[in-house]
């Protein structure tokens, strides 16, 4: 159990985030503080019966909390935790799932935009004051999306978005869950995730939106990227690892895929001395497919929902994990 709202103390944890500033404000009787860094968060975990964080989560912060009852999440991902140390303290833990399905889908169908209208390209000619010319090749000029196939692998909260996008630029769309009889939702067709490589000569495009599980990593490996269509684009804004990058920078130098729009990268950051940086076909933003100007009053939503439920002793939290 937690102790009484009173007594209670939060602990925010990100880098950059500004969640304590914005959970001040609300008036809460909570007591809470903020830390910005590995060093500090160490010196003070001791003080924390509720931890928000996410990327600065270190296993070893287990030993220096003898506190702690609750971690929530600031992402949808939660592979960092070690779940089975959480449950044997009886440390609870959910994710922010859904907390950016809209903005992330909404960053989805900016890359799938930006690669089919050649906004890259044009933003290179414009540091170049370069007026590109009206071109005779079919292949090198931009491209419409109606009528092209996009397949969406990981039909929850942020595929489903993607999908409703999607019809909405009148794209056929194909989706990929592991219960295909769940809601359907705005794809024309849904399949199972071990129907991926039968469907991908198929693609267009592929949106990758599926958690990063042992079954999803290396998911999209050199025997599916030589299934695609030497015209189709990946998206991926999942997690790197769903993507054999070293596959993926062979398929993309040696053009067998046309191109490819990455938030997520295997190493974050991408390492400076990464093919990947100097090809003109990608397009790489840094992880930042979910950052809004929302994302943190998104999160104090989730969490001081789960609180409640901690505190009225209920079995199941939002976004259980443990």
């Amino acid at each position: 159990m937690l102790p009484p709202k009173d007594e209670i103390s939060i602990c925010f944890a990100h880098v950059a985030y500004r969640l304590h500033e914005r959970f001040q404000p609300l008036d809460t009787g909570i007591g809470s503080f903020a830390v910005r860094d590995a060093g500090t968060l160490e010196n003070r975990m001791a003080e924390a019966d509720v931890l928000v964080i996410s990327g600065l989560w270190r296993d070893s912060l287990l030993d220096r909390a003898p506190r702690l009852r609750f971690i929530q999440s600031i992402g949808a991902g939660t592979d960092q935790f070690p779940r089975d140390a959480l449950a044997e303290r009886g440390i609870r833990l959910a994710s922010a799932r859904g907390v950016n399905a809209r903005a992330v889908a909404e960053h989805a169908m900016a890359l799938v935009l930006a690669m089919s209208r050649r906004l890259p390209e044009a933003r290179d000619n414009q540091r170049e004051r370069v007026w590109r010319g009206m071109i005779g090749d079919l292949a090198g000029r931009e491209d419409e999306l109606g009528g092209k196939t996009l397949l969406v692998v990981g039909l929850g909260d942020i595929g489903g978005r993607v999908a409703r996008l999607a019809k909405a630029f009148d794209m056929r769309v194909i989706g990929l869950r592991r219960d295909p009889t769940a809601d359907q939702g705005a794809a024309d067709a849904v399949h199972t995730m071990s129907e991926l490589n039968s469907l991908l000569p198929e693609a267009d495009v592929i949106v990758l939106t599926c958690p990063l599980t042992p079954e999803t990593e290396n998911l999209i490996d050199a025997a599916a990227l030589s299934r695609m269509k030497p015209s189709a684009h990946l998206v991926n804004v999942a997690r790197g690892r769903v993507v054999d990058e070293t596959a993926l920078v062979e398929a993309l130098a040696a053009r067998r895929i046309a191109g490819a729009g990455l938030d997520v990268t295997a190493e974050e950051p991408l390492a400076p001395n990464s093919p990947l940086w100097g090809m003109e076909h990608v397009l790489i933003t840094p992880h930042t497919a979910g950052e809004t100007r929302r994302y943190e009053d998104n999160v104090i939503e989730i969490l001081r929902d789960n609180l409640e439920r901690l505190w009225r002793d209920e079995p199941q939290l939002r976004n259980q994990v443990v």
